[in-house]
């Protein structure tokens, strides 16, 4: 067992606590799908380790085609009584900011202080290892200092965090499931695919085609892969190395940085970013999914126009 193994299991605790409520709410028209979809990911986080590699990817395949096929939908909810929530709301005032302040602070000391936990001289714990569990430690302490600010039950919490989870739906599996696309697609030779079409499609001796390419594909992989962060990899290997620094001499560090804003701009324009377009949507309990999407598109193309040009008359500041 690693030292995240105990955050594993409470995950999966709430996990199996949500596919219960959803197999006993006889509102719910696809309570039976529903409770599969919560119960295979709760098996997954609980006895992940245990499992096979093919068995793994046989229950995630079960769980794309349920949510695919519609199988996952919010269930019957229970509203708090309006008043009663405003009184609380009014009651608390500004300390209701503090559990969520806790969060980063708690993470970050974190982060800093595990570099000192060292045994005969080498780390306790594994760089991404001490930031998953100080971000999961700070949780825990926002959750402590929620309860004592709110008198609240420990079981409350857990239901809510289970509702919540029932609200966002299939959509809280993306950056799960895209945070390992970009290693995927790099590992799979995607870069070098891209690199020979861009070559053949573009006209490699113009610096602004080139730079147009890269701003483009950056965004367009961003919205494929709803992370800009797995799209980099493999248009900076394919377009931005070989064609702007290898062939026109553009400076590297401008370009990458330059190059992430226009990812980020993709970001804006795709469901596939369900933290941050889709998720939002279905809290606000909005009517159109994609509401926050087309509120958004403007502004993304006017940034994405923007970036372009900007790296077009920076990069090459250099070049011969």
């Amino acid at each position: 067992m690693s030292a995240l193994s105990p955050i594993y299991l409470l995950v999966g605790g709430v996990l199996a606590l949500l596919a219960l409520r959803t197999a006993r709410d006889a509102g719910n028209p696809r309570r039976a799908a529903g409770a599969l979809f919560w119960g295979v990911l709760a098996a997954l986080f609980v006895a992940g380790d245990f499992m096979s590699p093919l068995l793994v990817g046989v229950l995630v395949v079960v769980l794309a085609l349920l949510a695919g096929f519609g199988g996952v939908v919010r269930g019957t909810r229970v509203e708090r009584d309006p008043i009663e929530r405003a009184d609380s709301a009014q009651r608390l005032g500004n300390r209701l900011f503090l559990p969520v302040l806790l969060i980063p602070a708690a993470t970050v000391a974190g982060v800093y202080g595990a570099k000192f936990l060292q045994v005969d001289g080498k780390p306790l714990l594994s760089g991404q290892e001490a930031t998953l569990l100080a971000l999961s430690l700070g949780c825990l302490l926002a959750l402590v200092a929620a309860l004592r600010a709110t008198r609240e039950r420990p079981l409350v919490a857990i239901g809510a965090g289970a509702g919540l989870l029932d609200a966002i739906g299939w959509a809280a599996l993306l950056p799960l499931v895209l945070a390992v696309l970009g290693g995927l697609f790099a590992a799979a030779g995607v870069g070098d695919a891209v690199a020979k079409l861009v070559s053949v499609v573009v006209p490699t001796d113009s610096r602004f085609a080139c730079v147009l390419a890269y701003c483009l594909g950056m965004a367009a992989f961003t919205m494929i892969m709803g992370n800009a962060f797995a799209a980099f990899p493999v248009m900076t290997g394919g377009v931005g190395l070989p064609l702007l620094v290898g062939l026109h001499g553009a400076e590297p560090a401008s370009m990458a940085a330059i190059g992430m804003l226009c990812g980020y701009c993709g970001t804006l324009m795709t469901p596939m970013a369900a933290n941050f377009n889709i998720v939002p949507a279905a809290l606000l309990e909005l009517r159109d999914s994609h509401a926050v999407i087309k509120a958004q598109v403007p502004t993304a193309l006017m940034l994405l126009a923007a970036n372009v040009a900007i790296m077009h008359a920076v990069v090459f500041r250099h070049a011969g």
